[in-house]
């Protein structure tokens, strides 16, 4: 069974860089074909996929929020991260991150969420 874990700060100041941890377990990010995303509910919103790291490394990301988010990995922890820069509160949200084959957005695995705020 894989299993998705996020972890990191739920306040954070606007201007400063969100930082966020996915860990996976029961599976490794490097299996084939399948791509690494995370994904955001504001509140009151519908869900963002944010981006997404492949199994060989390779990102992408929603064109939107491109200039400002960085997803990477660490493979010998079996886990993958997101930073924002420069937050406002527009991104406070409930960040996910989830597993699918593909892109298109049929994830597979979830974690449970983690809220994000932004205020000072």
């Amino acid at each position: 069974q894989v299993l998705l874990q996020e972890s990191g700060p739920g306040l954070v100041k606007p201007s400063q860089t969100l930082s966020l941890t996915c860990t996976v377990s029961g599976g490794s990010i490097t299996t084939i074909y399948y791509n690494w995303s995370w994904i955001r509910q504001p509140p009151g919103k519908g869900l963002e996929w944010m981006g997404a790291i492949s199994y060989s490394g390779t990102t992408y990301y929603s064109p939107s929020l491109n200039s400002r988010t960085t997803i990477s990995r660490d493979t010998s922890k079996n886990q993958f991260t997101l930073q924002v820069t420069r937050v406002t509160r527009e991104d406070t949200a409930v960040y996910y991150c989830a597993g699918e084959i593909g892109l298109g957005a049929q994830w597979d695995y979830w974690g449970q969420g983690t809220q994000v705020t932004v205020s000072s």
